[in-house]
């Protein structure tokens, strides 16, 4: 259930930087578009993506404070 909570928040930040880039690149094609709009939505994606990358973070902290995470790195005294 862990994995599964963190790979949507990781595949919601990812998603986010790709909305992002895709209102960076996209061009003005009917003039409707102008600039700002255009910088604005960009601007929200990227801090959306903050703010989950953030979330994520202090979720994870949370997590192993209260033992639902341990780490299973390398051994101590190996």
């Amino acid at each position: 259930m862990k994995q599964i909570i963190v790979g949507l928040a990781f595949a919601g930040i990812v998603g986010s930087m790709v909305s992002a880039l895709i209102f960076m690149m996209r061009g003005d094609k009917s003039g409707e578009d102008d600039d700002s709009k255009r910088a604005g939505r960009m601007v929200r994606a990227l801090a959306f993506r903050v703010g989950i990358s953030v979330l994520l973070f202090i979720c994870v902290l949370i997590a192993w404070k209260f033992g639902y995470l341990r780490p299973t790195g390398i051994p101590q005294g190996a």
